[in-house]
């Protein structure tokens, strides 16, 4: 079975950096999309960045020019690398992953494979 491992969050200053971890673990043929949900407590879910089906990459306009979305292919793993970080982007950050697999008979599709959150703080 495929998991999502996620790591990197904290506590860190306005003005500061995090990089976010997303580990997919199992026989992963292709990752078809993959990308970073955030909520706040009392906020709607936003998606924050994103590889679509194609290739491209898509930012929230409240994110774009300060984070960046990538991967590592040959570690299964995909990145967001978040700069001059502010308050209002305090939330739990999740992964998501749409991708093919080896389920230890067949490959076969999966597309709601989340990671378990991480704790992003911005504060002074």
């Amino acid at each position: 079975q495929v998991q999502l491992v996620e790591s990197g969050g904290g506590l860190v200053q306005p003005g500061g950096s995090l990089r976010l971890s997303c580990a997919a673990s199992g026989d992963i043929l292709s990752v078809i999309a993959a990308g970073w949900y955030r909520q706040a407590p009392g906020k709607q879910r936003e998606l924050v960045a994103a590889f679509t089906s194609g290739g491209r990459t898509n930012y929230a306009p409240s994110v774009e020019g300060r984070f960046t979305i990538s991967r590592d292919n040959a570690k299964n793993t995909v990145y967001l690398q978040m700069n001059s970080l502010k308050p209002e982007d305090t939330a739990i950050y999740y992964c998501y992953a749409d991708l093919t697999y080896y389920n230890g008979a067949l490959y076969v599709r999966g597309n709601d494979f989340w990671g378990q959150g991480t704790q992003v703080t911005v504060s002074s």
